[in-house]
């Protein structure tokens, strides 16, 4: 599976990962204690970030939560052990996070009693815990086990069949947390003939609880089992389970409205009692609705069993199976149950009944507990439910497919899904005419080298609508990632450059340029482009984004460059303008621009670059070319070292004012090559003016500038916050942007 191999503001304290950098320990105007398990001062984790040691991100989740603790949907998790938080303690996962199990029965999410787990996922970016196999299939690791004190009929302080943690207690309204839109696939790891995992295990969970929009596919043993307790599930999916699909159990006194069920190898939902005792109390007692039980069975659309309860159910619709009610005749509590009115089934409908349908192999006095009608089920009878559309896998109304190639041309107007993690196989380029939009929490992964990009050509448009708290990223898919792993982003557009009109881009060979200071290529916000600059040449590389010709009618803002293997961002001409973009360990300049860009931009935050922060120049060819590049710059850190200068004005530079200009641990500040006559008339002529630029921890020796002529007040040297907190992060950053 893919490792992660970035540095990202968090913290653990178990080692295990951290988010747990809620900075209620962070009191205003104390400073950093970099040793003392609390986060103070400007630290941005425990004893971590601001002036302590970069906080780090470990993907591997394994061993005791013992503190709040928050993860991080930016990240894939790999579940390598058990995974269990402690009572007293909150796990929080955002919505998108996806986590990948590898280890059989030792890979598990457990939730003790006393203990919450807050799983946030949405309809459009469901949480997804799946397995880490190359080859995923049921059983390759537990699942998610949730702990309550709750009663049960099995009694108080019960160890759980998995996991051997205690659960149960006399708090009916006990609260272990909330669960919402969560996918579960292919647990099931088998302990043993008779003790195996579920998707999910509820052990005398409370009806303090939120548990629904969950599904269990592909599951090795039953999907979703309630072990006694009172927590309701609402609008459940159990598809594809080796044994039961939803099965409840010792005095589970909960309700249950929305189950969708197909394609389980046994029972469609087992409710029983208590399998040491059928009259064991509490008794199992529950009221389902719009249930929907898609066969075949081999087991019943309901298993009424070990003493069964008191079970009133309402539109209940099956689909293909053969037996609808299965009570066992040697089940004498059950029959008790059954005939004292105890089960009642109300418009229970047998579509596409098999030859031999039996509705019941109950033999019994009472032969009317169940009453047949017409029924929706879960919504549309055997069809998925449209409350399922999108997060769900398996069924006609799931979100497309967990992993798709991308590669071809964009002609029409595509949208990605969020849901669906992208394999950049080959150039994917919007052609004129077309446009390509790219949801919040988008992944898309690239192999291929210079083969592999992303391109919008002049006349098409791209709108990439991150969120702060769910950025697009464009990443790497090797397995071990590194600078120049794939080619970037390319956008041209019909703007003005001093190269000409229909130019052809470096990279991608694509026309860009033209007369249109406006043009609109459409909009990029929250963004991060990893792993780019794939080699052509000595002197052809990618570069993280490419911007040929692209016009100020198109947003470009909160983007980010990470290990790209050439420059991070570059402004190849164009009016566009650039705010808050972040470039961090370039293997080339950070940000570059030429060619007569006359855009702006504000809010750069650059570290660890090769070779310049900012190359700005006018012309390769000619450093006179029309027109001259022309930008006002503000609010901008470059943190050392650099090896061509905080700012390398060369091949005629061109106009630029910069205000507040912060570097940190730079040699050098401003560049300029002696043999640069056109950067030369240029400083003289007042052109270039740096007001204020400050010089924090400058390096050993140290030059403001290499610059011999006359005029040496182009700089003005004075404190500044540069891109926002100087040398450290900037806030505007916080969430999408890693790597400080």
């Amino acid at each position: 599976m893919r490792k992660i191999l970035f540095t990202l503001m968090l913290t653990f304290a178990t080692g295990a990962f951290v988010v747990s950098c809620n900075g209620d320990d962070d009191t205003p105007g104390s400073s950093s204690t970099c040793s003392d398990g609390v986060q103070n001062g400007n630290e941005t984790g425990v004893d971590c970030g601001g002036s302590c040691n970069p906080c780090t991100a470990n993907s591997e989740l394994t061993g005791d939560v013992t503190e709040n603790t928050t993860l991080d949907a930016t990240i894939e998790y790999q579940l390598t052990g058990a995974y269990v938080v402690k009572s007293g303690s909150t796990l929080t996962i955002p919505a998108g996070t996806v986590i990948k199990a590898v280890g059989g029965t030792a890979a598990y999410i457990a939730v003790e009693r006393g203990a919450q787990i807050f799983v946030n996922g949405t309809s459009a970016s469901p949480v997804v815990m799946t397995s880490g196999a190359a080859n995923p299939a049921p059983g390759d690791w537990g699942g998610l086990v949730i702990c309550g004190d709750a009663p049960t009929n099995k009694g108080s302080n019960v160890t759980s069949e998995v996991a051997d943690l205690t659960y149960g207690g006399t708090n009916a309204t006990d609260n272990s947390g909330s669960v919402r839109y969560l996918r579960v696939e292919y647990t099931g790891a088998t302990f043993s003939n008779d003790k195996e995992f579920n998707g999910v295990s509820l052990f005398g969970v409370g009806s303090g609880t939120t548990f629904e929009f969950v599904q269990s596919h592909n599951g090795g043993d039953d999907g979703i089992e309630f072990f006694g307790g009172t927590v309701a599930g609402e609008n459940l999916v159990s598809t594809n389970s080796g044994d039961d699909s939803i099965d409840f159990a010792d005095g589970w006194a909960g309700t249950g409205e929305n189950w969708y069920i197909a394609g389980g190898a046994k029972a469609g939902i087992e409710g029983s009692n208590n399998g040491d005792d059928g009259d064991a109390t509490p008794v199992t007692t529950t009221t389902l609705s719009n249930i929907t039980v898609v066969g075949p069975v081999t087991e019943g659309a309901l298993f009424f069993k070990e003493g069964g309860g008191n079970f009133t159910i309402t539109n209940f619709y099956t689909s293909n199976v053969d037996l609808g009610i299965n009570v066992k005749d040697t089940d004498a509590q059950a029959a008790v149950r059954i005939e004292n009115g105890d089960l009642t089934i109300t418009d229970i409908q047998f579509a596409n009944a098999p030859t031999g349908l039996d509705a019941t192999n109950y033999t019994g006095t009472n032969q009317t507990f169940f009453t047949e009608g017409i029924a929706t089920g879960a919504g549309n009878g055997a069809a998925s439910p449209a409350w399922a559309a999108g997060w769900t896998v398996g069924l006609d109304n799931s979100g497309p497919a967990s992993s798709e190639n991308l590669a071809g041309e964009v002609n029409g107007t595509v949208t990605l899904s969020a849901t669906v993690e992208y394999n950049l196989t080959s150039a994917f380029v919007v052609k004129d005419g077309g446009s390509l939009t790219i949801p919040a929490g988008t992944t898309i992964k690239a192999t291929g080298g210079t083969a592999a990009y992303i391109a919008v050509a002049r006349g098409g448009q791209i709108f990439v609508n991150g969120t702060a708290a769910s950025p697009v990223v464009m990443t790497s898919g090797a397995a071990s990632p590194n600078p120049g792993d794939w080619g970037g982003l390319v956008i041209c557009g019909d703007a003005p450059t001093n190269k000409g009109n229909n130019v052809t881009s470096e990279v991608a060979d694509l026309i860009y340029g033209g007369t249109n200071a406006t043009d609109n290529s459409g909009s990029i916000r929250y963004l991060r482009v990893e792993y780019t600059g794939a080699t052509f040449s000595n002197d052809k590389e990618f570069n993280g984004v490419s911007l040929f010709g692209v016009g100020s009618g198109t947003t470009f803002e909160f983007v980010q460059s990470l290990k790209g293997g050439d420059d991070g961002i570059e402004f190849f001409g164009g009016t566009v303008t650039g705010n808050n973009l972040v470039s961090i360990g370039s293997g080339d300049d950070s940000i570059d621009f030429a060619d007569g860009w006359a855009g702006n931009g504000s809010n750069w935050y650059i570290s660890k670059g090769a070779k310049a922060g900012i190359e700005g120049s006018n012309n390769g060819d000619d450093g006179d070319a029309m027109p001259v590049t022309t930008t006002t710059l503000s609010n901008i850190t470059v943190v050392g070292p650099v090896t061509e200068g905080a700012l390398f004005f060369k091949e005629g530079g061109g106009n630029f004012t910069i205000t507040n200009f912060f570097t940190s641990n730079v040699d050098l500040g401003v560049n300029v090559k002696d043999t640069d006559a056109q950067a030369a008339v240029r400083l003289e002529a007042n052109n270039l003016s740096i007001n204020p630029m400050q010089f924090d921890s400058p390096a050993t020796p140290f030059n403001q500038t290499n610059y011999t002529g006359v005029n040496q007040t182009f700089i003005t040297v004075g404190d500044n916050t540069g891109a926002g907190n100087g040398a450290a992060a900037p806030d505007w950053a916080n969430g999408w942007a890693i790597g400080f």
